[in-house]
């Protein structure tokens, strides 16, 4: 899979060089597009997002400049994709499973323990890429690139053994899954948007959370949390998209640049996830807390409802999804 992207991006670049070549006898007005993220500027999302923007602007001869906006500074989290469609910004990042109200699709990437490495995490969205850049073309969409989160554990501010632990729990929701997750085990789900997520456990709002490493790390929830377990129910991931009637008036050589470096932040993208996963959650540790496995028995409540809710989605999702599930299991 990577050395297929690898090679894909060698050959956009090349095409985009041999754009940027032909567009330097030629005068373009300069275009700026905002890039609004939702997550802090140090977290390897928006570093990620960061360096995209620079090849872009690089690429183009400063033609077309994309500038970032991390930490929902532009637009907040939940604000992104439609300011996106609406023209509001022309491009920006969001998690995708936080569309999954809008189309069971979405949240491909969050069916619990379908997909728990970055082996599965890349497989799966490879079977799932041409139906969503399908259904986002639908939505006045275009998709350029997307990166997995770290696998996602659980946090919580005691000692959790067992599901029973966790009754009455104040729980970050932040998707779909994640809330069903929250009312399968008895607790509260609360959404909360990944820039509140500190105020949000200082002032007590919500108590616990699933998430990865680099997001507690990012947040410093140490402060606030005592204890992560690890579980690797799935790896969420985000996507940047472009509003397709922006993306369609950019000139063909300027696709071709974009697209080249769309294929470089996702592989870079990738490789800062694998990197973070280790370095995050021995900080954790590093900033007292404690860090390690589920139990034997949590982790099997968990399980069952994963089956729960992998059928669930599956009946939801209709033909397309069980295409893509098949898809991905065919890889195996």
């Amino acid at each position: 899979m990577l050395n297929h992207v690898y090679n894909s991006v060698n050959f956009r670049l090349a095409l985009s060089s041999a754009a940027i070549v032909a567009l330097s006898t030629t005068a373009v007005w300069a275009e700026r597009w905002d890039m609004p993220m939702a997550y802090s500027a140090s977290n390897f999302h928006s570093v990620t997002g960061t360096k995209f923007a620079q090849c872009v602007t690089t690429g183009t001869g400063g033609d077309l400049e994309i500038v970032t906006h991390p930490g929902g500074s532009l637009f907040k989290g939940n604000e992104i994709k439609r300011a996106v469609q609406t023209g509001q910004a022309l491009i920006g990042e969001r998690l995708l499973s936080a569309h999954q109200n809008e189309n069971v699709l979405f949240g491909i990437d969050s069916i619990p323990f379908l997909a728990t490495s970055f082996d599965d995490a890349e497989k799966l969205w490879e079977a799932a890429k041409p139906e969503m850049s399908a259904l986002m073309q639908t939505q006045g969409l275009h998709l350029l690139y997307s990166v997995p989160w770290p696998p996602q554990g659980l946090y919580f501010k005691k000692e959790v053994n067992e599901v029973a632990d966790m009754e009455g729990i104040k729980f970050r929701s932040y998707n779909t899954a994640t809330a069903r997750i929250a009312e399968l085990a008895g607790m509260i789900p609360v959404q909360i948007e990944a820039a509140e997520i500190s105020q949000a456990f200082a002032t007590g709002v919500a108590e616990s959370m699933i998430s990865s490493g680099s997001t507690g790390y990012d947040r410093k929830v140490w402060e606030s949390l005592t204890h992560f377990y690890a579980v690797d129910a799935w790896l969420p991931r985000n996507y940047v998209f472009v509003n397709a009637d922006a993306w369609n008036g950019l000139s063909e050589s300027h696709r071709n640049v974009i697209n080249g470096c769309a294929d470089l932040a996702e592989y870079a993208g990738v490789s800062r996830s694998q990197e973070y996963t280790g370095f995050t959650l021995s900080e954790l540790a590093k900033n007292g807390m404690v860090v390690g496995r589920a139990g034997d028995k949590l982790q099997r409540e968990l399980h069952e409802f994963g089956v729960k809710m992998t059928d669930e989605w599956l009946a939801a999702a209709g033909k397309s999804g069980a295409e893509i599930v098949d898809s991905f299991n065919s890889m195996q």
